[in-house]
């Protein structure tokens, strides 16, 4: 008689990135975790969660302990409130930072119940933690500096919130990855809505340009500099064969692993992206009108880009990823099977996400 799979819980496994792992963990049993189930045929059973909630830290404590998964993979992450239709800045936060937070306590308590306890935790951070302006390639100990951006700032508060209670899973592996920004015909994100001219947000005017098929313009300030400034992609389907690549492997021996995340191949340049998009390019006189710009598309409704996004539209910040390439060795293009170029293009092919799309980084 063939043993039982192995048991994998994924918060968050609505998610894009949810969708695109679930079908490579057919050697695992998958307990999906979010507010909303999937839409998916794939065999898992789903979890109703809000991780926003303090209630269901017991609740996901008793499921652990009853089940005791081998990993725990933590996506669930509220990224474009727009789209998420989470507007409340504590909300977000409560959902973000406090949910992370509320899966470690768990984990923890799971691993102190029972004596198989989880053996991974993986916890998706992001470049932006960074922060905007780079002078080097960021690697894995450069200084966290986001700033201005929620979205960016709770990412940071997360990682450091992993890195400080990962010593107290009681034997579990942990694995901080730092992705660059998302790519692919799936991914609907801020940088690749400018580029993309995606009219997202959710008023009637964005509604009209929807249906007429308008783009906004690619806008960026005066100064060549602004053209120049590099950005690497990272294909969402590469960082979904990263994460199955990780439960496919024995824990690390060391408590914690961190790994930037980026395609194979040089950086683009912003203009060689715009290029690439097909996009028109808007110039501005300067950031201070950019801002003014994109608080207006903010709050007519046509953008969902927020304002806060600036810094990260115009500045410049690059990773080293020599680790990760160490840390797969030999299956390294065989995980990272897209350049940062390829990653990028295939956001711009026919049957991409649509701007009303609810796909998210």
């Amino acid at each position: 008689m063939a043993s039982a799979k192995p048991v994998v819980v994924v918060t968050g496994i609505a998610g894009n990135l949810g969708s695109r792992l679930l079908p490579l963990l057919g050697d695992f049993s998958v307990i999906g975790v979010d507010v909303s189930p999937p839409q998916t045929d794939l065999p898992l059973q789903f979890e109703r969660m809000d991780l926003g909630d303090e209630s269901y830290t017991r609740v996901l404590y008793e499921l652990l302990r009853d089940i005791r998964p081998v990993s725990v993979v933590h996506l669930a992450f509220v990224i474009d409130p727009v789209r998420s239709g989470v507007l409340d800045p504590e909300r977000m936060w409560q959902i973000n930072v406090a949910g992370t937070a509320r899966v470690m306590e768990a984990i923890t308590e799971a691993n102190r119940a029972t004596d198989a306890g989880i053996k991974q935790f993986v916890f998706p951070s992001s470049v932006s933690v960074y922060g905007p302006n780079l002078p080097f390639p960021a690697t894995e100990e450069s200084p966290r500096a986001a700033h201005t951006l929620p979205y960016a700032i709770h990412k940071k508060q997360c990682d450091e919130v992993v890195q400080q209670r990962s010593s107290a899973l009681r034997g579990c592996s942990v694995y901080i990855l730092r992705p660059h920004i998302f790519a692919g015909a799936s991914v609907e994100n801020y940088l690749l809505g400018a580029f993309r001219g995606s009219p997202n947000g959710r008023g009637s005017r964005a509604e009209k340009m929807r249906s007429e098929g308008k783009r906004l313009p690619c806008m960026l300030p005066r100064g060549q500099q602004y053209l120049d400034n590099k950005i690497q992609f990272v294909h969402v389907d590469d960082m979904a064969r990263l994460l199955a690549h990780i439960l496919h492997r024995d824990p690390e021996p060391q408590r914690l692993t961190i790994l930037n995340v980026a395609g194979r191949g040089e950086p683009l340049t912003f203009a060689r992206c715009i290029e690439m998009a097909q996009a028109k390019l808007l110039r501005v006189p300067g950031k201070w009108a950019m801002r003014l710009v994109l608080q207006f598309l903010w709050k007519q409704q046509i953008s969902a880009i927020p304002p806060d996004a600036l810094p990260y539209m115009t500045g410049e910040y690059i990773m080293n990823t020599d680790r990760l390439r160490t840390f797969l060795g030999g299956e390294y293009e065989s995980v990272i099977r897209y350049t940062i170029a390829d990653a990028f293009a295939d956001s711009f092919k026919t049957g991409a996400v649509s701007a009303q799309g609810a796909a998210a980084q």
